[in-house]
């Protein structure tokens, strides 16, 4: 018996990651609803044979649900769920306000949770192998001054899909974290990322004010080409291409830079583990 065909709903699919994974599965022949808060920024998606519908992560969980039942009663079925929307928040801690820093989790993290518990009940019911993507980031990995709030959310969303790993795996549902490093999409963008709206003269010669500098350098410089990532994130998940016969991991290193940013963070860990072992580890009841 032939596997069906692939079923993806794809968040923030009017740029970026969203977006290109969708087109690459379209290309390939699979299923896509792909959805974005304006569909008017999504049409190109249609006109390549995308459904595509309207959706804000940030929704009540009723409206979510109305969403996932009507993507899954589109085809019968769902096989691939993406949580690509996210935003990145600029701004040393003292700087962002406590709106900002929720407006923040409540997108990166909690629009991923209430996608993910929306779309579930349809995922466990669909019979084969199912995934749930979710974007962490390499900053997943190491914090650092001036974007503190979304190396949060990014590390968040990567132990809650360990977590979900292990909750899904006796329903065939295989959840990965993607981590992508620098690639080339509209997130750095001026529209795009947020910036604190107070701003502290003390920080500006800081590495928060680097940061910010940075940002503007690096967009459009960035040296991941998102196309090619995508192609790669499509035969990760579905087995195919240069992932033949390979498992879905629990996270992908996507991108040249990134699994040297992670080795680095193993070092650095693996060195202060050992600095301090004798006296942080004689702690146990005698």
């Amino acid at each position: 018996m032939s596997s069906p065909t692939p079923v993806w709903f794809i968040t923030a699919a009017s740029s970026g990651f969203g977006k290109y994974m969708a087109f690459e599965a379209l290309s390939r022949g699979h299923k896509v609803i792909a959805s974005a808060r304006s569909t008017t920024r999504i049409q190109d998606l249609k006109e390549a044979g995308a459904d595509i519908v309207t959706l804000d992560v940030t929704s009540p969980l009723p409206e979510l649900q109305k969403t996932a039942k009507e993507a899954n009663d589109k085809h019968g079925y769902i096989t691939h769920l993406v949580n690509a929307a996210g935003y990145i928040l600029a701004g040393a801690v003292e700087e962002t306000s406590p709106q900002e820093d929720f407006d923040h989790f409540n997108t990166n993290v909690f629009g991923m949770l209430n996608v993910s518990k929306a779309f579930l009940p349809y995922l466990r019911s669909t019979c084969g192998e199912k995934t749930i993507s979710n974007f962490g980031s390499i900053a997943s990995w190491v914090g650092g001054a001036g974007y503190a709030l979304y190396s949060g959310s990014k590390w968040a969303c990567s132990g809650i899909s360990e977590a979900m790993r292990a909750e899904l795996a006796p329903f065939n549902i295989k959840v990965t974290s993607i981590e992508p490093g620098y690639f080339r999409t509209g997130f750095l963008n001026p529209a795009a990322r947020v910036e604190s709206a107070v701003r502290i003269k003390a920080y500006d010669e800081t590495e928060v004010g680097a940061l910010r500098k940075k940002f503007t350098e690096v967009d459009n410089n960035q040296p991941g080409d998102v196309k090619k990532g995508c192609k790669v994130l499509i035969d990760i998940l579905t087995h195919t291409g240069l992932a033949e016969g390979k498992e879905i991991p629990i996270r992908v290193a996507l991108g040249s830079d990134s699994p040297l940013v992670i080795m680095n963070k193993i070092r650095q860990t693996e060195d202060l583990l050992k600095e301090w072992d004798l006296i942080t580890t004689n702690t146990d009841h005698e």
